[in-house]
């Protein structure tokens, strides 16, 4: 069963732009595209660990404010010739309000 947080209004978020969720796993940056598209990462590049919700957004992508990586904003994954992912998050828009369900990780053993 997936549990769903709610995070505010679409609009809240400015277009092309983000908002960080705090959670106890780390903060999350949700991102709104030009279309009102919306995704979740984990708000670190997977570079150097840079804030990705300081970035650009565009099309369906963010760029690192620290190094220029690309991620996509759909699976987190670094656009080539860069390598890396970082973690994404289900996001879905209802009715205008935006939400966020945090997958749970288990520690390797």
């Amino acid at each position: 069963m997936t549990q769903w947080i709610k995070i505010g209004a679409l609009t809240d978020i400015p277009r092309l732009g983000s908002r960080v969720v705090r959670t106890p796993g780390g903060n999350v940056a949700v991102f709104r595209t030009e279309n009102d598209d919306v995704f979740a990462l984990d708000d670190r590049c997977p570079h150097k660990g840079g804030p990705l919700s300081q970035g650009i957004v565009h099309n369906k992508r963010v760029t690192c404010p620290l190094h220029n990586f690309v991620i996509e904003l759909a699976t987190g994954e670094a656009v080539a010739p860069d390598e890396g992912c970082t973690r994404a998050h289900p996001a879905k828009v209802e009715n205008g309000v935006v939400w966020l369900s945090l997958r749970q990780t288990v520690p390797a053993s």
